[in-house]
């Protein structure tokens, strides 16, 4: 586990090294290291030989902090991208047909996820209406879902942070 160290100056100039566990504690972010969505994306993206595998734990943090499915966006990303593989703009996404840039791929994915949750083209939507929303392609839906299912068929599972 990676440290940060601070270095407090005390009376006298003296400096003592005190010991954080990690820079998510640090910041109030959830610990993703022992949640099992985390390996899940992460092989998930290299299933596909995607480089978003790198990204995981962007795609948990959005999707909770925004009350998405945890599969969603993944799948949206794979199929938009590739995962990663073919994008501008920052954009794995494909949001705004990648006319819209963001300032980082992690931007991005909190952007599209904070859109699907609160926008009101999407918001009071089951699955169905924010996918055929999202791409208006007829077979959308059924191919964001079978990849939702690779990533998981069960996502209320116990034990699975949701």
């Amino acid at each position: 586990m990676r440290r940060i160290y601070r270095y407090i100056v005390v009376a006298g100039g003296l400096a003592v090294a005190t010991s954080m566990t990690s820079t998510s504690q640090t910041l109030g972010l959830p610990d993703y290291e022992t949640d099992p969505r985390l390996l899940r994306i992460k092989e998930f993206f290299r299933s596909f030989d995607s480089p978003a595998d790198e990204l995981a734990q962007d795609f948990l943090l959005a999707a909770d902090r925004n009350g998405l499915d945890w599969r969603l966006l993944p799948s949206l990303a794979l199929i938009e991208s590739g995962g990663g593989k073919n994008y501008k703009n920052n954009n794995i996404f494909g949001w705004a047909s990648c006319e819209l840039s963001f300032p980082t791929v992690s931007a991005g994915i909190h952007h599209v996820a904070s859109r699907l949750a609160h926008s009101h083209l999407y918001r009071d939507k089951n699955l169905d209406g924010i996918l055929s929303t999202y791409n208006p392609f007829s077979d959308y839906p059924k191919r964001v879902k079978a990849l939702m299912g690779l990533l998981d068929p069960d996502p209320a599972r116990p034990g699975d942070g949701q």
